[in-house]
């Protein structure tokens, strides 16, 4: 398993949002439903967020980026488990789907660590395959799960949001803190058994 190296290369990416990325790393994902935020609140926490990132160099300091996380990703968490929107991934049918999706290139472009499917969004840990790009894998499980949840539901239209948020894992307490995160969440958002789907590799069920 290999974690952030501040004195290795950085390849950064930009679509709605900054993505950081190293060949090989762990990373802590998190994608959701298009509509699983109220367009008011996104609007307000983006203004929020540009003004913030504009003051600060990148990639951030590892206090910069616990602040960023504290301030911005914390909130977008806590209104993805406050349960916005049709909440179709509550459906098992649907989390099949995005199962099978997940663990389709497991072990080739990727190796899984954790997953859950909660009702509206996902959160993935996972090591990427020095080949591929990170947004490459995402790009493919969006476009995989939209067009056979659109067949399995008979309806048309876009299904996930265009971005995606992702961490750097710094080293193994950070990675243990994520696996934590994950499995906790659906306890956190005060779920059902079936409205979410929670899976993990032997290496994080070692954390506890």
């Amino acid at each position: 398993m290999k974690f952030f190296d501040p004195y290795s290369e950085i390849h950064v990416t930009q679509n709605r949002l900054p993505h950081w990325q190293q060949a090989a790393a762990t990373y802590f994902l998190t994608f959701r439903l298009a509509d699983s935020l109220p367009k008011s609140l996104l609007e307000a926490w983006r203004d929020e967020r540009e003004a913030w990132l504009k003051l600060r160099p990148t990639p951030l300091s590892s206090g910069d980026e616990a602040e960023y996380h504290r301030l911005f990703s914390s909130k977008i968490d806590q209104w993805l488990d406050a349960g916005h929107g049709d909440c179709l991934l509550a459906s098992p049918s649907v989390q099949e789907i995005v199962t099978d999706a997940l663990c389709h290139f497991d072990r080739d472009r990727y190796e899984l660590a954790s997953w859950v499917i909660m009702p509206n969004h996902l959160h993935v840990c996972l090591i990427l395959h020095p080949d591929w790009k990170l947004e490459k894998i995402i790009f493919t499980w969006k476009r995989r799960t939209a067009g056979s949840i659109n067949q399995h539901r008979g309806t048309s239209g876009p299904v996930w949001m265009p971005d995606y948020f992702d961490r750097l894992i710094r080293d193994r307490s950070h990675f243990e803190n994520v696996i934590r995160y994950i499995r906790r969440n659906p306890e956190k958002a005060r779920l059902g058994a079936k409205r979410y789907r929670l899976w993990e590799s032997e290496i994080a069920k070692d954390v506890v």
